[in-house]
């Protein structure tokens, strides 16, 4: 396990750094020791060890994490895991977390980066009095990680978000023409963030999701030519904001679809979905789209109690628990004592249990609803 979170953290490190002196000695030291420690690994087992940092990289992306030499629990890795995406050798959704696993980033700055600018939203938002410039603020990092020169223009003509128009320009940097193919740039149909060109006339998105689904769709081209600069949200953000909520959002549809009354991070973010049933009952909802389940149970708390509510729930994608069974024991046994009581539903099973207390008998009062929690 060890392992593993240091050939991640150094593959993260990787990532950031440009051109060819990823490669170039010396190496970063937390690369150096992912490199020394993997030799022994392989050597251990009584494999060929890689002979180079770049054939180190390249197994990450070839070789799936329970073909390593490494002794591991039987839930520690899935059949098809690996630290590095194969077409583009960028570091996965499990890489990044296998990378924060001991909790000492390389990088602290970087990886807090998300941290910083949501929290700087928030003070902001709340020395104005503003809950909905933080919501919409939200809304917008999940919904529009790309904006053309016009439409960032635009937001400084919303007096909602005022608080936070210096912040959406520091955290909307410029796309370089590299992202663009014959002069335009194109939109991932699923998730909203900028499509990468491979070779071949081919588009690949940055997204997990997206890639498991299949070729990503063009949701828009925007031509370089006729909207002038294009911004896209910055890396972290799409990682740890745009990514989880685009699953918030797509559960807040099912929600509302069912008829109920759904508020997203209300409370200043206090969770992802306040869920208000037509007798006054009330779930809070937090959404968790991890790929690892023992990581998502170790980091499992309970729900703040404010805004009120009469029974709080995780959820998690369904998509992840097809991936890899036994995600919820997985979770389960991984949480600590003091959040024994988080429940962790798939999306799919939350909807469908909103849509059988919705099909119970009319109850009278919230006062009632609270009654039948524990039961």
């Amino acid at each position: 396990m060890p392992l593993l979170a240091t050939v991640a953290r150094a593959l993260c490190v990787l990532d950031h750094t440009t051109g060819l002196d990823a490669f170039c000695l010396p190496y970063p030291p937390v690369v150096q020791l992912a490199l020394d420690r993997a030799v022994v690994a392989w050597l251990r087992g009584g494999l060929r060890p890689p002979a180079s940092l770049a054939e180190l990289v390249q197994r990450c992306a070839d070789i799936p994490l329970e073909d390593w030499p490494l002794s591991l629990p039987s839930d520690a890795v899935g059949p098809d895991d690996v630290l590095l995406d194969p077409y583009s050798h960028r570091p996965t959704q499990l890489c990044h977390e296998w990378s924060d696993w001991e909790r000492s980033a390389p990088d602290p700055a970087v990886r807090h980066r998300d941290q910083q600018v949501m929290r700087t939203a928030l003070d902001r938002c709340r020395s104005h009095g503003e809950e909905d410039a933080y919501t919409e603020f939200r809304s917008l990092l999940v919904r529009r990680p790309v904006l053309t020169a016009q439409e960032l223009f635009a937001l400084h003509g919303d007096f909602t978000l005022e608080p936070v128009w210096e912040l959406i320009d520091l955290i909307y940097p410029e796309v370089p023409l590299s992202w663009s193919r014959d002069g335009c740039y194109a939109v991932c149909g699923r998730c909203g963030t900028l499509l990468t060109p491979l070779a071949g006339g081919e588009w690949w998105c940055e997204r997990d999701r997206c890639r498991r689904q299949g070729d990503p769709p063009v949701g828009r081209l925007i031509e370089a030519a006729h909207a002038g600069t294009v911004y896209q949200l910055e890396r972290p953000l799409r990682r740890h904001v745009t990514g989880p909520g685009l699953a918030e959002v797509e559960l807040e549809h099912r929600l509302t679809g069912l008829g109920l009354d759904v508020t997203m991070w209300p409370g200043f973010d206090a969770y992802d979905l306040l869920v208000v049933f037509p007798d006054g009952h009330r779930w809070a909802v937090d959404v968790k789209d991890w790929a690892h389940p023992a990581f998502l149970g170790r980091a499992a708390r309970p729900v703040r109690p404010e805004p009120p509510y009469d029974e709080a729930f995780w959820v998690v994608p369904v998509y992840r628990v097809r991936e890899r069974p036994g995600y919820q024991q997985a979770f389960q046994r991984a949480r600590p004592a003091a959040a024994a009581a988080v429940r962790l539903l798939t999306d799919d099973e939350l909807t469908r249990a909103a849509r059988m207390r919705l099909a119970e008998p009319r109850r009278g009062t919230r006062a009632d609803s609270q009654e039948g929690t524990d039961a």
